[in-house]
């Protein structure tokens, strides 16, 4: 089957972008976890694969209560924006685009993690069902602290400021995480989110939160440099919704207006259950909603979830998707976007160098034209 519709250009908002192959955004836990500084590994490792059509990276932290995780990096300093310089320009020195995902987790997180053993905060005092990856191992989420409206404004001010120092970082743009269970997402659930004032109740004041950083970042960069990435069936993190049709439906018809690059959805959740090619009533209903919502969406549109290269192609060949995005490939195949092309065979990774450490199972996997040219010197 020819792949030609995967290696058009196009644009999403203003970042053009050669190919129509996303590279999603993958935790690696290799930062400095006492300064959230981007791993000395970081440039070559995104380097290595800009010949993706754009690079959304690791999630990253807009504040230092925004933290869930050991070893994740973050953006509110000028020591993490002179590191994240680096990545960004090694990206464009290999003639790719990258974005930066910022992210808070919210509730899915440990006093450990947080400055002076604070808790977690949420839009509710609802503990999550999930765990927390501290340097002292795995531990259950903490109760969480409910967000005050001054922590609320605190907070939007923390992603305007994220976006600016990802622009100062010389990004070509931003991806508002509002997905896998994290902070925005919490306020948009109804299972997180039981709040009776004007950020809870209705999927119009649940989506409240999520639209106002959205407005606020677009006071710091321009819309069309801004993305958002959704995950309306997810479960990850204990997350739940009683009709996630209508509440994403509504952030999406609130967010039109404001013209961001591109929305990125979550159609196939890891941990959600769901075999969209199952042929199950439950599955192609879910289908069909996603399809509902790209109709809703009035800008680009990047499919994500346990896409095949043939998949993704179709969904580009008939407009269900301006791109498609792919995670874990890209882990243990650098030249994934050339694999593809050529029909190539993938590497794979052992799950066990997907956190931590250092350029072992992060900048060691070689290129499949290293091997095949090592294989033809030997023969």
């Amino acid at each position: 089957m020819s792949l030609s519709a995967l290696f058009q250009p196009t644009r999403l908002g203003r970042i053009e972008i050669a190919n129509r192959i996303v590279m999603a955004p993958l935790t690696r836990s290799r930062a400095d976890d006492s300064t959230d500084v981007p791993s000395p590994f970081a440039a070559e490792y995104y380097g290595q694969r800009a010949s993706a059509g754009l690079i959304v990276t690791e999630a990253t932290q807009v504040s230092r209560m925004a933290k869930g995780y050991v070893g994740t990096p973050a953006i509110y300093s000028d020591g993490q924006v002179r590191a994240w310089a680096a990545v960004a320009d090694a990206v464009h020195e290999a003639g790719g685009k990258i974005v930066m995902q910022l992210w808070h987790v919210g509730r899915s997180s440990h006093a450990d993690l947080l400055p002076g053993g604070a808790a977690p905060v949420a839009p509710s005092a609802i503990q999550a069902d999930s765990i927390s990856f501290t340097a002292n191992g795995p531990k259950p989420c903490d109760v969480p602290v409910a967000l005050d409206q001054a922590g609320i404004r605190e907070t939007v001010a923390a992603f305007a400021n994220a976006a600016r120092n990802a622009r100062i970082a010389g990004f070509d743009g931003v991806e508002i995480h509002a997905a896998n269970g994290y902070l925005i997402d919490q306020f948009l659930r109804d299972r997180s989110n039981q709040r009776s004032d004007e950020y809870g109740g209705s999927a119009r004041n649940r989506a409240r939160f999520a639209l106002e950083i959205a407005q606020a970042m677009t006071e710091v960069w321009d819309a069309g440099n801004i993305g958002i990435r959704l995950s309306p069936f997810g479960t990850y993190g204990d997350m739940g919704d009683s009709d996630p049709e209508n509440t994403f439906g509504t952030l999406i018809e609130l967010l039109n207006p404001l013209g961001l690059a591109y929305l990125h959805m979550v159609e196939e959740f890891p941990f959600a259950n769901i075999n969209m090619d199952s042929g199950t009533p439950a599955d192609r209903e879910q289908l069909a909603v996603f399809e509902r919502f790209h109709g809703l969406w009035q800008g680009a549109y990047i499919a994500n979830g346990a896409l095949t290269a043939d998949k993704a192609n179709d969904y580009v060949a008939r407009n269900r998707a301006s791109a498609a995005s792919f995670g874990r490939p890209f882990i243990a195949n650098p030249d994934f976007v050339e694999r593809i092309r050529n029909g190539w065979p993938l590497a794979s990774a052992d799950n066990s160098v997907f956190y931590g450490g250092g350029a072992k199972g992060y900048t060691d996997f070689p290129r499949y034209s290293s091997v095949l040219e090592t294989e033809n010197t030997a023969a």
